[in-house]
């Protein structure tokens, strides 16, 4: 999110972490999101990447490390990944970590939650995988107040196996915006895609800066 406290309605975030700091304003991949692009042409289940360059002997480990416990027999026909974004953590030193569940199929109701102006939080998000490789995952959210866009950042997640276990990702840490003008409610929009562009989640949420946690 990182919303500017110098700028109540209109402005990018300047408060965030550094480390946002470093992602490529104007939305290209930097060279360490090109790595985690992982080029897999037409789809093709796991059983044919693993048929695919079968003699190339490095090809093929690599792919097996990526695979790593995958059972093939069991997804190794299924052609498109199934990806959930099924929670997302909202951490902050010394406050107990708030756990969102993100609603199936229908955008959270009402105010999904309430930030205290000042704080360093970051955000983390619980992702599963089955049936196929995902290819460049990447996080995208754009933020308003009153109708204005004051935030819009991404970042890439990578490329990820099905697994049986859960994937965490957990972003940048960031700082909210402080100050009367930067309280009240945002709304904000969440979407998860990969490189074909296919949609795994779009969502639609507001929530609250405020002078102090809820009670």
């Amino acid at each position: 999110m990182g919303l500017d406290d110098n700028n109540p309605d209109a402005a990018a975030s300047k408060s965030a972490s550094s480390s946002r700091d470093k992602r490529n304003a104007a939305g290209d991949a930097t060279e360490d999101e090109e790595e985690d692009r992982l080029e897999l042409g037409p789809n093709c289940s796991i059983r044919e990447h693993l048929e695919k360059d079968k003699d190339d002997e490095s090809l093929r480990r690599w792919k097996e490390q990526l695979l790593g416990s995958v059972d093939v027999d069991a997804v190794g026909e299924v052609l498109e990944p199934d990806v959930k974004i099924l929670s997302l953590t909202i951490l902050s030193p010394n406050r107990p970590d708030l756990v969102l569940e993100i609603p199936e199929n229908v955008d959270p109701k009402g105010l999904w939650f309430t930030l205290k102006e000042g704080i360093p939080y970051s955000l983390r998000f619980s992702i599963q995988v089955r049936n196929n490789i995902v290819s460049g995952l990447r996080y995208t959210n754009t933020v308003w107040k009153t109708g204005i866009k004051v935030d819009s950042s991404k970042e890439m997640l990578g490329t990820f196996s099905p697994q049986a276990e859960l994937y965490t990702h957990q972003m940048p840490e960031e700082t909210a915006p402080s100050g009367m003008f930067a309280r009240g409610t945002y709304s904000a929009k969440t979407k998860f895609v990969d490189d074909d562009n296919k949609s795994y989640l779009e969502m639609n949420y507001t929530f609250d800066i405020q002078k102090d946690w809820p009670r």
